[in-house]
């Protein structure tokens, strides 16, 4: 799937894929990078969420010291909500690669598309199911879609 957006990679300093029509450029803009640009919006999610409640939990203070100080481990919903930020962090490189590895080779195919979006959606629904404390939920349900949406990204890419 292919959505044309005219400039668009210029805002952000990306060269993408270019097709002259008629004197106007144009940027290919897959489904596959759109859901690579909500991922890193996600993980701005996840990094601003998580370092706000850290911040409730010791202190703003805290937050803008050299954090040398020894503190007691996070509880709660921020200890819930910085351990999803990590695991987002320790899954995102990968898609990441692979949404790109896909766009420069121009394999854009069902695979890659339903990848994307249970990676995107599967990612989603983790963090709010660790905010909530639904731990099972989480990891049985959540992390291996998301795995499973990788998966198909290098099964389209080797196949």
């Amino acid at each position: 799937m292919l959505l044309y957006v005219p400039h668009l990679c210029d805002v952000v300093g990306l060269q993408l894929v270019a097709t002259q029509h008629s004197n106007a450029q144009q940027h290919v803009v897959t489904t596959e990078l759109w859901f690579l640009v909500a991922s890193v919006i996600l993980g701005l999610v996840h990094l601003i969420a998580a370092s706000h409640l850290i911040s409730f939990q010791y202190g703003y203070r805290w937050t803008a010291s050299s954090r040398e100080q020894p503190v007691p481990p996070l509880r709660g919903l921020a200890n819930r909500v910085d351990q999803a930020a990590a695991n987002f962090l320790e899954t995102f490189p990968f898609f990441a690669v692979l949404v790109l590895v896909a766009h420069v080779t121009q394999h854009h195919s069902l695979l890659t598309v339903w990848g994307a979006h249970l990676y995107f959606w599967a990612r989603l629904g983790y963090l709010l199911a660790a905010a909530a404390g639904y731990g099972l939920l989480r990891s049985v349900l959540f992390w291996n879609t998301a795995l499973t949406g990788i998966a198909l990204f290098l099964i389209a890419l080797l196949w």
